[in-house]
């Protein structure tokens, strides 16, 4: 353990304070934000981390106090101001009617019944140049639309959509953490998108099994006239209504779709460019432009010159604001999971947990599997926990003769275990879909990410039998 802390102790620390979370989130007044904040506190406490700030002798800051402001404000850092961009976005799409031709579009393109698969469709195909979070945020409003539509469960439309970003998103390169893994492995990473593309598949579709056959009854959740989603009566889908829906003063589909495709274009122009290294020259100028802060900034500025020319100042700047004024509650929770993934990071515990399980007696390829399980677990980053599997297997199983891109996929399937709490996306799911009992964010969306890790096991361990 890094600066003597103990392992063991940290480990017990770690136990004591997500029981804490728990009992604070379930059954206490403690909003979850503080309840994050209280757990990391205990989790450094109980763990024996210093409770003033120390400086290293490689010139770092050590602590608890440390290790929430860095944890909160790199989360934040990374995702906060695509978050706030993109719920403007989102405002400008539910206001200029943006939002109804999309969803109108999905309706016509994939047919009656078909809602899940388009939003999950749309998500797998977004999230590979994008993060998952963002993308999330910035398509929610057609989910919603579809919903006011159809009269379906904006909960399984919801969250048909967020599988099919972070299913993607945790499997196929370019994303930053398969990308990752592959360079660590050694693999070839063409042949690792065609295979990852193949496996998420499944994933994908027993995702949507369980929104439309599980939440989407125990779960009937309407938007009302305030744009709030609450419990509703369940009535049947009305695909007659959304169909016939009036379309008159309702931007055509391209303007509707530029602000969404912009950004997207953009960072797989970015990420296609780093990957080969073409970074100089005018392709400097690309890549800056795909950083995802940029193009959703650009996409936001487009969505502002083209679909605001339907409202006047004031009403575009009002409306603007009240997607920032739902941003900040999705804000403050996800850097408090920030804060608690940093102080086990900065405490060496993933770490230590990771080579406890390297050490044990178990089949090579399960081995990437349970780290990954492990640490996507414990510290909440899907990215971390698959490159930190990979960075200690690899090695390992290369050594022992086993298929380099199977530990691969072993190591991305692993990150996507039961996203809950210490979880980012967990966060943004669940708020941006109003979900705020801590007993329905689990059911809603940590049972979703585990159907899909639990169709991945299945599938490394048949790819086993096949890849030596």
């Amino acid at each position: 353990m890094v600066n003597g802390l103990s392992g063991q102790r940290m480990l017990i620390g770690l136990a004591i304070g997500i029981i804490c979370l728990i009992f604070m989130v379930l059954k206490t007044k403690i909003q979850a934000f503080l309840a994050l904040i209280v757990s990391t506190v205990i989790v450094g406490v109980v763990g024996g981390m210093p409770l003033l700030n120390i400086t290293l002798e490689n010139g770092k800051t050590f602590g608890i106090i440390n290790s929430i402001t860095s944890g909160f404000g790199g989360t934040l850092g990374s995702i906060g101001i695509i978050i706030g961009f993109g719920v403007m976005m989102g405002q400008i799409f539910e206001v200029t009617g943006a939002a109804k031709r999309m969803a109108h579009t999905f309706l016509k393109i994939f047919g009656k019944g078909k809602e899940e698969e388009a939003l999950a469709f749309t998500g797998f195909l977004v999230s590979i140049p994008i993060f998952c979070d963002s993308g999330f945020v910035v398509l929610a409003p057609i989910a919603k639309a579809l919903s006011r539509a159809t009269k379906k469960s904006v909960i399984s439309l919801g969250v048909a959509l967020a599988a099919g970003l972070v299913i993607t998103h945790s499997l196929v390169p370019p994303t930053p953490g398969p990308l990752g893994v592959c360079g660590i492995f050694g693999i070839d990473v063409g042949f690792f998108i065609l295979l990852s593309i193949v496996l998420a598949l499944p994933m994908a579709i027993a995702c949507i099994f369980y929104a439309r056959k599980v939440l989407a009854k125990k779960y009937y959740w309407l938007m009302d006239d305030n744009d709030e989603i609450h419990p509703a009566e369940y009535q049947d889908p009305d695909y007659e209504a959304a169909f016939s829906m009036d379309m008159d003063g309702v931007p055509g589909t391209f303007e509707s779709f530029g602000p969404l495709l912009l950004p997207i274009v953009l960072i797989l122009i970015n990420t296609v460019a780093s990957a080969l290294k073409a970074t100089t020259g005018f392709m400097e100028v690309l890549v800056f432009l795909g950083q995802p802060i940029v193009a959703v900034g650009l996409g936001l500025l487009l969505a502002i010159f083209t679909l605001g020319r339907r409202l006047d100042r004031a009403t575009a700047i009002a409306e603007m604001e009240k997607g920032m004024a739902s941003a900040g509650i999705i804000m403050l929770v996800t850097g408090g999971g920030g804060a608690l993934g940093q102080i086990i990071k900065d405490s060496g515990l993933g770490s230590f947990m990771a080579d406890g399980l390297a050490k044990a007696s178990i089949p090579l390829i399960i081995l990437p599997l349970v780290i990954s399980t492990a640490m996507r677990f414990i510290q909440g980053s899907g990215t971390v926990a698959m490159t930190t599997a990979a960075s200690i297997s690899a090695p390992i199983l290369i050594a022992g003769g086993v298929n380099p891109t199977l530990g691969a996929i072993a190591c991305c399937v692993g990150s996507l275990f039961f996203g809950y709490f210490n979880d980012s996306y967990f966060w943004v799911v669940n708020r941006t879909l109003g979900v705020s009992e801590a007993k329905d964010q689990l059911q809603i969306w940590s049972i979703t990410s585990t159907i899909a890790w639990a169709v991945g096991v299945v599938e490394v361990i048949v790819l086993s039998f096949f890849m030596h």
